[in-house]
């Protein structure tokens, strides 16, 4: 055991976490001249293009330094906001981190949160400086930063470049020195961390974990302690770029076991690992059910297609067990699920993957949080859909999701951030200058707000030189109202939104304009009215098609003319009581890129 160091590398999006990787796999010869490619670990197409990770890896590291074998087990961590759980995870499996800062773009929000998720684990960190072949790198500047951040010594810190492999060997060197080697006791009852899993066609669900007391053998009846249910081991074995079977996984390392599980829900990220027959009796701290942040409808475009999606759905859950869905209906789109997500990155790559995987095109309905209803009765109830949203005369209150946002940017955006996030519905909690040049601000704002195309908006207010991270705080009472979009008098409920009144009528008015672009003219006049409860608060009118009835009239009496446009006005009449008005796909689309 005194041997094996475990360790991940914390940073933020696009600051060359994946290529560092590579390079300590190229340079210890884990995997041969072959298989190397760029970010070997992301085996997504999706990753590749992103270039960020989405789903994390483990693999382990053989490394000889002054005569000794070291084990080295790398335990990769997603670097998005949206997947802050499974990272929370993971670092609870090691007992050391890199902490990987650009040195052309320093400190950012994520790698401020990750490294605090590091330290409440009791990390041992080792601050690097990555890219330090750039022209633009600010190695002394960066290296203040750090220095101010987590309060280590100069000498500490490690300067590197993943792409052209310089200071790889002093990484290693610093692993195995800096970062103490795992403790726990061979001859205990069997304590495993469930850090991952993944799905396997063939085999079921792969299952990786990370051992603090005991071993676990091949054949072994093992027991999942939060869902109570019992398996038998039918392989176990360490993580190579490829599983590698062994007879059994001791104290301190990382494996993966094989049992035949075929559902998804029965393993979960945090959960601990026993033997059924001689457990442990501690659950490792820090396990809870993965909450999903925002929601959205995901129909068919053809309604025959359902069954089909239903199908894709539940293989893609297989594959990714925080994504949550449910039977739904829509009077407008068909038959299709309600989906939770774990945030609007997550929703992008889900329909992404269900494209590309699945070669299933579908129509994303507004996203929307949950909020909570009380009931003038004292009832509770979750809302995570327009239509389950209560009648207005039963509504005591209504609590919505609240957020704590981490802005960090140049000073000169701070006149704009403030704009943005105030003209959000945010309030200004904090406002600290890390280095002269960076500030960061605080927000505690509703999520709502920032569902949309919050993200996007920061970026063009800054230049891109935002970066934004955000954790839950919590729900709070507010004025949440329910929009309805009518045509021609009926509802369509794909379109109804939840939003504060005081957005209402802008966003209302919004919707009506872009919709009157996007809904094909009839032969009658259409009305497309927003409604809050009986009060219609935007309105917009598509004029009717009119065919010229009077154009076979050559002269003759005025009263032939007028009897002609009589009839016409009549049929109009009894067609706008009858007619369909079809909302086209683009419409669904277009509620997602409203601009300001």
């Amino acid at each position: 055991m005194k041997n094996i160091r475990n360790f991940c590398i914390i940073a933020h999006i696009d600051h060359g976490k994946s290529t560092l990787a590579d390079r300590l796999l190229e340079v210890t010869k884990t995997i041969t001249e072959r298989q190397m490619m760029d970010q070997v670990l992301d085996d997504m197409d999706l990753e590749r293009e992103k270039g960020i990770t989405i789903k994390s890896h483990a693999i382990q590291i053989n490394y000889f330094q002054d005569g000794e074998e070291y084990i080295l087990n790398l335990i990769d961590t997603p670097g998005h906001v949206d997947f802050s759980y499974e990272v929370s995870r993971a670092l609870a499996a090691c007992e050391g981190a890199l902490l990987l800062v650009d040195a052309t773009q320093g400190i950012q929000a994520q790698t401020i949160s990750n490294l605090y998720l590091a330290i409440d684990n009791d990390l041992e960190i080792i601050p690097v400086i990555n890219k330090i072949d750039m022209d633009g790198a600010m190695i002394e500047e960066v290296r203040d930063q750090i220095i101010e951040l987590i309060g280590c010594k100069p000498e500490e810190i490690l300067l590197a470049s993943g792409r052209a492999g310089i200071g790889i060997d002093e990484i290693l060197k610093a692993i195995v020195k800096r970062i103490p080697a795992p403790k726990g006791d061979p001859n205990a009852p069997l304590q495993a961390l469930i850090f991952d899993s993944v799905f396997n066609s063939f085999r079921g669900i792969i299952v990786y974990y990370r051992i603090f007391h005991g071993t676990i053998k091949k054949g072994d009846k093992i027991k999942f302690v939060s869902t109570d249910l019992e398996y038998e081991a039918d392989e176990v074995g360490i993580l190579k770029l490829a599983l590698d079977p062994k007879p059994e996984v001791k104290t301190g390392d990382v494996g993966y076991i094989i049992t035949g599980i075929k559902n998804a829900k029965e393993v979960r990220v945090g959960d601990t690992l026993t033997l059924a027959n001689n457990p442990h009796p501690e659950m490792i701290k820090g396990f809870e059910e993965v909450k999903a942040m925002v929601f959205a409808g995901i129909f068919p475009i053809n309604t025959d297609d359902f069954g089909e999606l239903r199908d894709c759905m539940d293989k893609l859950q297989l594959n990714d067990a925080s994504l949550t869905y449910e039977l739904e209906t829509s009077q407008a789109l068909g038959f299709g699920f309600r989906c939770g997500f774990l945030g609007m990155l997550h929703m992008e790559i889900i329909q992404e993957r269900l494209e590309r995987e699945f070669d299933q095109t579908v129509i994303t309905t507004v996203p929307n949080v949950s909020f909570i209803s009380y009931t003038t009765n004292g009832e509770r109830i979750i809302v995570n859909n327009p239509t389950e949203m209560p009648d207005v005369v039963r509504i005591d209150r209504i609590e919505e999701p609240y957020i704590k946002a981490q802005i960090i940017s140049k000073p000169e955006y701070i006149g704009n951030i403030m704009t943005l996030c105030l003209g959000k519905r945010g309030i200004l909690i904090n406002q600290s200058y890390l280095t002269t040049t960076r500030v960061e601000l605080t927000f505690e704002m509703p999520l709502t707000e920032i569902v949309f195309d919050f993200y996007d908006k920061l970026k063009s207010q800054t230049r891109g030189y935002a970066s934004f991270d955000y954790h839950p705080i919590g729900y709070r009472e507010s004025d949440i109202v329910k929009m309805d979009i009518l045509l021609n008098g009926d509802k369509v409920d794909a379109l109804s939104a939840l939003i504060h009144r005081g957005r209402a009528q802008e966003f209302g008015r919004k919707l009506c304009e872009k919709l009157k672009e996007l809904v094909p003219r009839q032969q009658f006049q259409i009305a497309i009215q927003a409604a809050v409860g009986a009060k219609v608060i935007a309105r917009e009118n598509i004029s009717a098609m009119r065919k010229d009835v009077t154009a076979k009239c050559y002269g003759g009496d005025i009263s032939r003319k007028r009897k002609l446009l009589e009839k016409q006005k009549e049929g109009k009449k009894r067609m706008r009581q009858i007619g369909n008005v079809e909302v086209p796909q683009e419409a669904f689309l277009a509620v997602l890129k409203l601009d300001d």
